[in-house]
């Protein structure tokens, strides 16, 4: 089977790499669908363990930011770059100023924004060798770090889905956050507030200990968030944290969280559904992020400032079209990642005319 024709590439539009040995930039960007206008979507930095790997991260995000786009009902497609380097310790200015030229000689086909291992500070290095950067601060239409309405996003989904399926409020709910980085961290804080009591881990166990002295949760170590007595389990870190091994380990009736490609593959999700689990499907529960870089996006083409009021009004549709999926999948007796990945297709599709 050639390259294009393989599962990983499938449906994709292009998949740029680029290599710039003065700042040591190794990047690749993929891009799904401009069907419902230019490819959007994070800039992640990962030590990862061969290109291979990057290659096939960059094409599954990408992929997940048209549906994440689609569904959230946004006049973007979906694209993804991913940065070969450790974050911690290979920044440079000079890597995302060549980052940025990289991302300007797709003429506009792409616009990047931050994800994990990347800050608004570092893009906007980027922004001085592109327009076309998102997640910005110091200018009207500047939306700034999307983690916080990632996180706010999840949130709502997740006090909503618990609502439908335990019939109560957040309050004295246990959850299980596994990843408190940018969004993760932020959304502990938020269901803290709300009165759940929490669990929380990170690869990075001074982190999680960190958080959980901030907002009186508990630190587990990371093999042990599949073992808690949680009502939630919420994936907040890298995708594949649900597969057919640590699926029998997680006692939650709930899985919501805000990380990407959550399920290892579909199997996970029709086992998920067989067992009477309910799962809030990743890329409609985490669109917060990429609805405040669409209005980042809109204020620019428009020229005017950025807009929180629409924002809202997305995120108010968001949280409406994750219970329309939910009681789908109960009248339908179907996974609600099927059911999520039908309507996110066939709005690509309808664009494609």
């Amino acid at each position: 089977m050639s390259f294009f024709e393989s599962t990983a590439f499938e449906g994709h539009e292009a998949l740029h790499a680029f290599n710039d040995q003065r700042s040591g930039l190794k990047c690749f960007i993929a891009i799904h669908s401009t069907a419902r206008g230019p490819a959007t979507g994070g800039c992640r930095m990962w030590a990862y363990a061969g290109e291979q790997a990057a290659v096939d991260d960059a094409l599954k995000l990408s992929r997940a930011m048209s549906y994440k786009n689609a569904i959230a009902d946004l006049d973007l497609g979906g694209g993804k770059a991913v940065i070969i380097g450790d974050a911690r310790t290979a920044k440079t200015p000079a890597l995302f100023e060549a980052f940025g030229g990289a991302v300007d000689t797709l003429g506009g086909t792409y616009w990047g924004a931050e994800d994990v291992g990347v800050t608004p500070e570092d893009l906007a290095y980027a922004a001085r060798r592109t327009r076309y950067m998102a997640g910005l601060t110091g200018r009207p239409a500047s939306s700034g770090d999307p983690s916080p309405v990632t996180a706010e996003g999840v949130k709502r989904g997740i006090e909503m889905t618990v609502k439908k399926v335990l019939d109560r409020s957040l309050s004295g709910v246990t959850i299980a956050i596994q990843g408190v980085g940018h969004v993760g961290a932020r959304l502990a804080e938020k269901l803290a507030a709300a009165g759940a009591k929490l669990y929380v881990t990170d690869l990075h166990e001074a982190t999680a200990r960190a958080v959980a002295a901030k907002v009186g949760a508990q630190a587990v170590p990371p093999h042990a968030i599949y073992d808690t007595d949680a009502l939630v389990f919420a994936p907040c870190a890298l995708g594949g944290a649900i597969s057919r091994e640590t699926l029998p380990r997680i006692r939650a009736r709930i899985i919501a969280g805000a990380a990407n490609n959550q399920l290892a593959d579909a199997e996970v999700g029709r086992a998920i559904y067989d067992r009477g689990t309910v799962y809030a499907p990743d890329f409609v529960l985490n669109a917060g992020g990429i609805i405040n870089i669409a209005a980042e996006i809109r204020a620019l083409a428009e020229g005017g400032a950025y807009d929180p009021d629409w924002v809202e009004l997305k995120l108010e549709r968001m949280t409406v079209t994750l219970s329309e999926v939910l009681d789908r999948s109960v009248r339908e007796r179907r996974p609600t990642d099927v059911i999520a990945n039908e309507i996110a297709r066939e709005r690509i599709a309808a664009a494609r005319g």
